[in-house]
């Protein structure tokens, strides 16, 4: 059970050091208590103390961490239902499913497919992580044959999807090394999962016929020292799974209710009969509140989307996505091209870069750190004043890639020309279009 602000409070430094960014230690407390603030906040709170709150810190929806290497991942942790609220910590997991009886060579080829869906997006490389096997026949040297290809020619981590013990020990010998998640315990195979997870210390999934019947198999294996779980209600119609993975959030984070507090897995390959469908119903589960997304395939139009919704949805909301200040250049340009510059804000600049790119004339594009603001907000709050402007144009280097001194500036920001002008004596600034749509027309027209 989850300790008072009191209780709490007694086991704190009592220094009231304010480091924590409250001014007592009781403020502290009630809020460790209530989940508005996290233990690492207190310097000074003992090791022994530290254990003790492990409990009352920890998120109401356990972080799960599974596989191993460069897609190694982390599930749950969250602690509100709206990302508004504070943030969304851990972005769902993709998996592509595969069955034991595919051949090797089909394997090997659809591997190196989903391997290059990878995407280059505000500088972060978004790619699905997980590949979903699952036992087709029973055959258990079949099965870890390919849990032993996948691990050891893939980056990608694993799920191994069976219920029979024998295929799930004979895969996790295979392919153990890469933390797999085992899915899924039942009713019916609980004590022998249960054993195997412990054994190996793998994540283990739990399925039931609903959320509460998902009580007692979580409350058993975590009697049997299990604690990295992921719960499985069972439903495959949409709107049920929705309303089931709403109430798996709602009982953790609002009624404290522990025994299901932990990451979910979905199955929108299992609720649909074509991918595209398929990619809806992930892009639902995305939003409400799926930890693991399993899909049937893997494709550019499909998997792209909601690798975009996921970046979306998982950005903190208080903290505006961003580029890094600098020189971009877009199309090869040369000591002739022109010149542009404009603010840091994520969209502000693949919008721009796009329409700058669609005109096919080779451009450099100068991103000048405005916090994150667009164009009018950023000289609104003056994070993109004419003298900031024309410092930073003199201190990127842009002088030494251009043999003229033309700076466009954004037509929104008109305003600064005067000052940039000014800070940059010899330049001609010209007032670029107020719409990023008619860039193209307007690189032509100059």
């Amino acid at each position: 059970m989850a300790l008072t602000g009191i209780q709490i409070f007694k086991l704190l430094p009592k220094t009231n050091c304010k480091e924590c960014g409250v001014p007592t230690c009781l403020a502290f407390a009630m809020n460790l208590a209530s989940g508005k603030a996290e233990l690492d906040s207190c310097p000074y709170v003992s090791d022994e103390a530290r254990e003790k709150l492990a409990e009352a810190s920890a998120p109401p929806i356990r972080p799960i961490k599974v596989g191993k290497g460069v897609r190694e991942f982390t599930t749950g942790g969250e602690t509100v239902l709206y990302r508004h609220e504070k943030t969304f910590y851990n972005s769902t997991v993709f998996a592509g499913l595969v069955g034991s009886d595919m051949g090797d060579a089909d394997l090997d080829t659809k591997l190196k497919q989903w391997n290059a869906f990878q995407f280059e997006r505000v500088g972060l490389n978004l790619r699905p992580e997980m590949v979903a096997l699952k036992d087709a026949n029973g055959d258990k040297d079949a099965f870890a044959k390919k849990a032993k290809a996948i691990a050891e020619t893939s980056e990608f981590n694993l799920i191994l999807m069976t219920e029979n013990a024998d295929v799930m020990k004979a895969g996790i010998e295979a392919c153990g090394f890469k933390r797999p998640l085992m899915y899924a315990a039942t009713a019916a195979n609980v004590d022998d999962f249960g054993t195997l997870a412990k054994e190996n210390d793998l994540p283990l999934a739990v399925k039931a016929d609903s959320v509460e019947a998902l009580v007692p198999l979580s409350d058993k294996l975590t009697g049997m020292g299990l604690k990295d779980l992921v719960m499985d209600p069972g439903s495959r119609e949409p709107k049920q799974a929705l309303e089931d993975q709403v109430a798996i959030r709602r009982a953790a984070l609002k009624n404290g209710n522990r025994s299901i507090g932990f990451p979910s897995i979905t199955f929108p390959c299992e609720m649909a009969s074509n991918l595209d469908t398929e990619t809806l119903i992930g892009g639902m589960f995305v939003a409400k509140y799926g930890g693991i997304v399993v899909l049937s395939d893997f494709a550019g139009e499909s998997i792209f989307p909601l690798l975009l919704e996921r970046l979306n949805i998982f950005t903190d909301p208080q903290r505006p996505m961003t580029v890094t200040e600098g020189i971009y250049p877009i199309g090869d340009p040369n000591e002739n091209s022109p010149v542009l510059v404009t603010t840091n804000f994520a969209l502000t600049y693949f919008i721009v870069s796009g329409e700058v790119e669609g005109s096919r004339v080779p451009t450099w594009l100068l991103i000048k750190d405005s916090e994150g603001l667009s164009v009018m907000t950023a000289w609104a709050a003056g994070k993109f004043a004419g003298d900031d402007v024309g410092i930073f144009v003199k201190k990127c280097g842009i002088a030494d890639k251009i043999k003229h001194q033309n700076l466009i500036i954004p037509g929104y920001a008109a305003a600064i020309a005067g000052d940039v002008e000014e800070e940059l004596p010899g330049w001609t600034i010209i007032v670029g279009p107020r719409e990023a749509a008619h860039i193209p027309a307007f690189l032509k027209a100059k």
